[in-house]
Formats: structure tokens, sequence, C-alpha cells
């Protein structure tokens, strides 16, 4: 069984604000979103900025004491109650076994694992209330979210480093597809926390700069938080109560390179391989590409690696579709990036505009694609690619098609 899977709904968060409308208009004006970290002393690091959220409201919970929530859980709600507002459902329509909650994260609630465990270094065991790690694996947002919003079932949870959000969109999409479900909500999130921070600190990652994906001088990535979630529902089922398609997924391919725990495979063999795939599972050829949205953190490996990638996987094509990467405005947000970049790619094909690639100064000839350097309205645009490449050689590649596009 095939079936078309519509996108109905979709809710964002990222440093550039909460909802569709303030991230998409910022996107295309190519606006920066990195400012100086508030949320931990950064004096112990080279890098000060980080793509933070000016503020996190908290969620008005009714079935959760708000101040158990994790910053992560927050997010989450945001971007969840966006996206079920999109989609016009109600609680009866979601019906176990044939829907499903799908999200990725690689954090979890780590900022209450951090709260608990400075709690423990001042006041010793007694002092360390376990309330503090409530909401602190990362199993329990999504559990918290669907007791609130009345999901039935029982989540998927997705932690395959940074392509984690994208293999949970991937995972909602072939259960629709293939008959098992029809309806998944499904994406991905992630806090900014210093646990991160240092990590990737550590790793000499991070730039003391601007993060300029795909330029010769770039110099690594920023870092950033959010989330990003999708409605997705049986194209039929969709369209016989007229709801509103935003786009529809036609395509997933995945792999796994297990070159290094941290670092790509050069030649990009791996992530061609998922690129390959989606494109066949979407039942296109590179010419039908119009625009990719690519991992692209900056660092000087990804890039030149992922450039491999799509020269190996489109041919001679890969050098003339337009180009971006978002993460050189809000940063990488890890699990929620293939999410959130999810969402951007449909609604540049629902816009007709290609986002920019920001901070591209001066080409590099490792990375000799099509970037866009300002957002540009397009003639053609029906057909786009989100690529998710994350540590330890996770990689996923999402097709989507405009929601007017031919089946």
């Amino acid at each position: 069984m095939t079936r078309r899977v519509a996108i109905t709904g979709m809710g964002i968060v990222t440093p550039h604000g909460m909802g569709k409308d303030v991230n998409w208009h910022k996107t295309v004006a190519g606006e920066s979103s990195i400012r100086p970290i508030t949320l931990f002393d950064t004096g112990a690091y080279r890098t000060k900025r980080a793509g933070q959220l000016a503020a996190v409201p908290v969620a008005p919970w009714r079935r959760f004491r708000a101040s158990r929530a994790d910053r992560a859980s927050n997010l989450l709600y945001h971007a969840v109650a966006e996206a079920l507002k999109d989609s016009g459902l109600t609680p009866a329509d979601w019906s176990p076994p044939r829907s499903v909650v799908a999200l990725g994260t690689t954090l979890g609630g780590m900022t209450s694992g951090e709260r608990y465990h400075q709690t423990y270094l001042e006041r010793g065991p007694s002092g360390a209330r376990a309330s503090l790690v409530v909401d602190h694996l990362a199993h329990y947002q999504p559990l918290h979210l669907m007791e609130e919003f009345s999901l039935p079932g029982i989540p998927r949870v997705f932690s395959n480093a940074c392509a984690s959000g994208a293999n949970a969109v991937g995972h909602g999409f072939r259960a629709l597809r293939g008959g098992q479900a029809d309806l998944a909500l499904c994406g991905g999130y992630d806090p900014l926390c210093e646990f991160v921070f240092a990590g990737f600190h550590s790793l000499q990652a991070l730039t003391a700069e601007l993060c300029r994906p795909f330029d010769c001088h770039r110099s690594g990535l920023a870092l950033g938080e959010g989330a990003g979630i999708l409605v997705l529902e049986v194209w039929e089922r969709a369209a016989a109560r007229g709801a509103q398609i935003f786009g529809e997924i036609v395509g997933y391919g995945e792999s796994n390179d297990a070159f290094h725990m941290t670092r790509p495979d050069p030649d990009g063999k791996s992530a061609a391989v998922a690129v390959r795939e989606a494109l066949q599972d979407a039942g296109v050829t590179a010419d039908a590409i119009d625009y990719v949205n690519a991992h692209g953190t900056g660092t000087p490996f990804n890039d030149a690696s992922e450039t491999a990638a799509l020269v190996m996987a489109l041919g001679a094509r890969a050098r003339e579709i337009p180009v971006s990467s978002s993460k050189s405005m809000i940063g990488h947000l890890l699990g929620g990036a293939g999410a959130v970049e999810a969402i951007l790619t449909a609604l540049a094909l629902q816009a007709g505009c290609l986002p920019p690639n920001a901070n591209y100064e001066t080409p590099d000839p490792q990375c000799d694609l099509r970037i866009v350097r300002t957002a540009t309205g397009a003639k053609r645009l029906r057909v786009a690619l989100s690529n998710s490449f994350g540590f330890g050689g996770a990689n996923a590649a999402l097709v989507f098609r405009a929601a007017g596009g031919s089946a």
C-alpha cells in the first residue's frame, strides 16, 4: 500500500521566535538570531554566543505542574499547540492505533538534569529533590505533551544525533504511506544548555565568529535551541475534510556510515546513499529537485562532506540547484534541526521563495554549490530536498513537494 502524505499542521519555535510567521519573515530577511548567552556563565568558553531564544513563555499547563516542566517541554508545548491548531483536528480524531506520535531529541530535559546536579553539589543529597528530574529523561516530554493534548498511544522517541528530528518525521511519513496509521504528530526539539555547549566546545566545533555555512572562511557552528512539529495526514483524508494542505512529503532515505564518532566521512558516500534513497522513495530524479535545504553546519569538515555527498547523489545537477542553510541564522538545533528545517523547506515551497544562506561571502572551491545569498523568488519551486547528517554517521534526507504539485 502506498498513500500520499499531506502536511496539515506545522508548529515552530526557534531563536527567531514563536510561530511560523515570525520565523519565515526573519528567515527570508536573512536576520541573525545568534545572540549572547544568558542561560549559563560562558566565562570559561571561547564562544559566548548561540541561538538562544530571547524568552520562552511558560506554557499554560493544565495537567502538569509548570514548575516541574523542563525548558524542552515548554519549547515543545508551543510548537505542538501551533501545529494542532493549524490542523483543525480535535482529540477525538486521534484514535489508536491509527495515529502516531514520533519525536526526536538528543538532550531531552537536560536542563532539569543540570539543575538537579547543581543542587546536589550545593546542598548535598538531602537538598537535591527528585521533583527536579520529573521532566529529565527524553521520553518524559512526549508523555507530558500527549497527556496535555489528549493524544493516545505510546510515543516513539528517536535519539540519533542531529538526524533525530528528520528520522522522527520520516517514521511518521512511512507509517502513513504504508497504511499503518492515518495521522502522525512528529518532529524534533532540543533546549540550549551548558552540558552540550561544553561538549561542542571541547570538540573545537563552535565558532566565536559568524556562522558561515559553505563559505571559504567558515570556522565552526553556532548552537541553537527550538522545536519543530508537523501534523501529517493521509492525503485523501485531509482533502475529504477540507483541511488546509501546506505541502506533501514524498520521500525519505536514511543511512549510517560509522566512519567516526563526531567527524563526517569526507567522501560523503553514506550521506549520498540517504539522498539517493530519498529520491528513489519519492520516485523523482535529480532533475526534479528545485532546492536543497542543506544540513550546512558551518564546520570545515561537514560542509565539504555534504558537498561531496550532493555531487555523488545528484551528479552535475548538484551544482545547479539552489542551496542554503538556516543554521547560519538560528544555529544548530540538534534534535530539533531536521524538523525545523523540514518546516522551513515546506514554507519555501509554499511561498515560492528560496531562503538565504546568511553570512556567505567568499566561495570555497571545496563547496562549489549554488549558494543562495539573498532571498530569491523562484519561477519553478515544486520539489525540495532537506538533509540532516549527524554524529556517528547518522544520515537522513526528506523530499517535499508543493501542495499544488502533481502526484
